[in-house]
């Protein structure tokens, strides 16, 4: 699968993602993955910043609000549409772009850090992705993402409930499977019912790799690795928002920050 391809599924997701994600579907960004990214990145005021994968442009607002002067790209036009409505709405300078991760329109050596919130697992060239980012960071800058987590969700992932419905445990397998564009059809988990039959599920390309390839690939990309971040639910965040609760037995994203040498 090339990034046409995957272009064209995220296009056909991205009406009802932003719909939903807007609506507070989307609880582990919300409740979890975002404010642990927030929290992980350094200061960024006055910095000139990349986004990667911005969809809606929900995170890279998060970010320009720190003073960051922000560029962002996405491979679906109608997310890239989406960001720039609430931009026009309400201006924060963010100059968003229809744009190829693995194909950055941007010259060498133009930002001092880079963002990709929860993408570059969907990408089918992950190392020609870092390599780009890479390629636009200027020396000394930095690049954060997260991704859903190698090690934790892996190709087979079920979460395990006892007879209340409590969260206990996770089955996981296929570790090593290297998995290339396998189509996974999933609704936010919140999702009432009804909303549901009213849109098909999201059809998700994904590209599993073993963190071992994710290592390999970030230093092959000239970048070093400086922190790592796997975020768990306190008690009181499982308690507001349960669908969670799961990441109090393992983690269920990677965190990743990596920085290009001076």
């Amino acid at each position: 699968m090339d990034s046409k391809q995957v272009a064209e599924y995220w296009e056909r997701n991205a009406e009802a993602w932003t719909k939903h994600s807007r609506a507070g579907f989307d609880n582990y960004r919300d409740a979890l993955n975002t404010p642990a990214f927030l929290a992980m990145l350094p200061p960024v005021s006055g910095l000139l910043g990349l986004d990667i994968g911005c969809g809606d442009g929900s995170n890279t607002r998060h970010v320009a609000r720190r003073g960051a002067r922000m560029s962002a790209v996405d491979i679906a036009p109608t997310f890239v549409r989406h960001a720039q409505v609430v931009e026009a709405e309400d201006i924060l300078n963010i100059d968003y772009r229809i744009g190829d991760a693995a194909d950055l329109p941007f010259e060498d050596m133009s930002f001092d850090f880079a963002t990709a919130f929860m993408c570059l697992m969907d990408m089918p060239d992950q190392r020609k992705a870092l390599q780009e980012v890479a390629r636009v960071l200027r020396p000394g800058g930095f690049l954060q993402f997260s991704i859903l987590h190698p090690c934790f969700v892996p190709p087979h992932r079920k979460v395990l409930r006892d007879a209340n419905g409590k969260k206990y445990a996770v089955e996981l397998a296929g570790y090593f499977q290297k998995i290339d564009g396998r189509i996974d059809k999933w609704w936010f988990e919140t999702l009432p019912a009804e909303e549901r039959v009213k849109v098909e599920p999201f059809q998700t390309p994904r590209f599993h790799r073993t963190l071992s390839e994710w290592v390999e690939m970030i230093c092959s990309a000239g970048l070093v690795i400086e922190c790592f971040v796997e975020p768990s639910a306190s008690d009181e965040v499982a308690a507001a928002e349960p669908v969670v609760a799961d990441t109090q037995i393992v983690p269920l994203s990677l965190l990743v920050r990596a920085r290009k040498p001076t």
